[in-house]
């Protein structure tokens, strides 16, 4: 691997399901920021993948081989790209209620895969929790080196707000310091003055009993 060339951060998550394979699947996202479709090549296989992207604003190339724990279904899955990273949700071959006790085939921990946190539900919550919102993710077919980008719109901008990323503004901090600046309702300014006044009154009955 050459000095330029670097593995990339992955995070990952995942759901099971013994009935829907939908809700059986792997959350993986690789951290390649700046790197366009045009640079991008996926080669995913039942047993893992390799990925290949490059930067030409961060003059870097990311460079990425794993090997699964099981196998994926690649059909199922699916593909989300932003400016930010590569998404995608990896149907599991194999129908089963148990978690996957990690990502990969080799059981040795290495640097770059991390535990997306944000996406991670432990196995007796998944049933209570929201469904994922894919909404923006797109078949394997429009990923450059799988049959090329088709005019299917596979990548598209993402919603993060939606996919529990967290961090996100929802505008009700604006709105409580809004309050502060909105015009008295009618009726209040009536009222505001008329104890004004009363406490005018008040103060020169006491400074004319004290003199």
């Amino acid at each position: 691997m050459s000095a330029d060339t670097v593995t990339p951060e992955v995070l990952w998550a995942q759901r099971s399901s013994k009935t829907d394979p939908e809700k059986n699947f792997i959350y993986l996202t690789i951290s390649v920021p700046d790197v366009p479709p045009s640079n991008l090549k996926l080669d995913l296989k039942p047993t893992g993948l390799v990925f290949t992207g490059h930067s030409d604003t961060l003059k870097k190339t990311y460079h990425l081989e794993l090997e699964f724990y099981g196998e994926i279904d690649v059909a199922g899955s699916k593909i989300n790209h932003t400016a930010r990273d590569v998404e995608m949700k990896l149907r599991k071959k194999e129908l089963d209620e148990a978690y996957w006790p990690r990502l990969l085939k080799e059981s040795k921990k290495v640097h770059f895969l991390k535990t997306d946190f944000d996406k991670w539900l432990d196995e007796d919550e998944q049933n209570e929790a929201a469904d994922d919102d894919f909404s923006n993710f797109g078949g394997m077919g429009g990923m450059p080196g799988m049959g090329g980008m088709g005019a299917g719109g596979d990548f598209g901008g993402i919603d993060f707000s939606k996919l529990g990323g967290g961090g996100m503004p929802t505008g009700e901090e604006d709105e409580d310091e809004s309050d502060d600046d909105m015009p008295p309702l009618e009726g209040e300014e009536e009222e505001k003055a008329g104890e004004e006044t009363a406490g005018e009154k008040t103060e020169a009955a006491e400074e004319k009993a004290a003199a």
